[in-house]
């Protein structure tokens, strides 16, 4: 039996992956979905105050009080720099870390590093009229498309504690940068910051690399396929 914890992106919450739990659980493993402070089911602890390193420790806390060990570590899009910062203190708990469409940063670098500046500059200032929380972009961006899928997700997405963004990761652990990894790649159609992150991957060395023909929320729209790819690494 493995263990898998499924970190969402940015906007969600531990909900997104209703669809591939059931499909994990069914082959007798164990899932996690945590949702992290502010966002989903824990909106109401919305804060500007929040930054990486709350939902860093958020996980953290799960394997932690869990005890959780040879887990899988899924990180979709945003929680990309979550299960990096994650795989950074606790690498003596992981087995294997997935980047779902995810951003994989470097040392030093933080989400907004990793954009484009004149997106990075238009996202500032939403936020900033917002009160330091980011509205969530049109459900369209994420490549959901089917109605009763945009009925589903759209009333879901809740805005983003903008210092989640800008808060850099500090990566030295030696343990943390040997732990092999897996890059999924979901390029129909692509969301546009990912490209350079697979690439990388295709190329790197410690990297298995995959690719699913759907949009960036390849849990909603592709739960079977990416359930399947999940299941590889088990």
């Amino acid at each position: 039996m493995a263990t898998y914890v499924l970190v969402h992106g940015a906007w969600h919450g531990g909900w997104c992956w209703q669809r591939v739990v059931p499909l994990l659980r069914a082959t007798g493993h164990q899932v996690f979905t945590p949702t992290l402070t502010g966002l989903g089911e824990r909106s109401h602890l919305a804060s500007p105050a929040i930054d990486l390193n709350t939902h860093i420790q958020d996980i953290v806390n799960v394997l932690a009080y869990e005890d959780l060990r040879q887990v899988i570590l899924v990180g979709h899009s945003y929680g990309g720099m979550v299960v990096t910062g994650v795989s950074e203190q606790v690498a003596e708990r992981l087995a294997h870390v997935v980047y779902l469409d995810a951003f994989a940063p470097q040392h030093g670098q933080a989400l907004a590093d990793l954009v484009a500046p004149q997106f990075r500059d238009e996202v500032q200032q939403q936020a900033q009229a917002a009160g330091g929380l980011l509205p969530p972009f049109p459900v369209e961006w994420y490549g959901v498309f089917v109605e009763a899928d945009v009925r589903w997700v759209e009333p879901k997405l809740v805005p983003q504690p903008f210092k989640t963004l800008t808060t850099p990761v500090r990566l030295t652990n030696v343990a943390a940068a040997a732990l092999p990894r897996t890059y999924i790649y979901c390029h129909n159609p692509a969301m546009g910051f990912f490209e350079p992150f697979a690439e990388r991957a295709k190329a790197g060395k410690g990297w298995r690399y995959r690719e699913l023909a759907t949009g960036h929320d390849a849990m909603v729209t592709m739960p079977r396929e990416l359930t399947a790819l999940l299941l590889e690494l088990a």
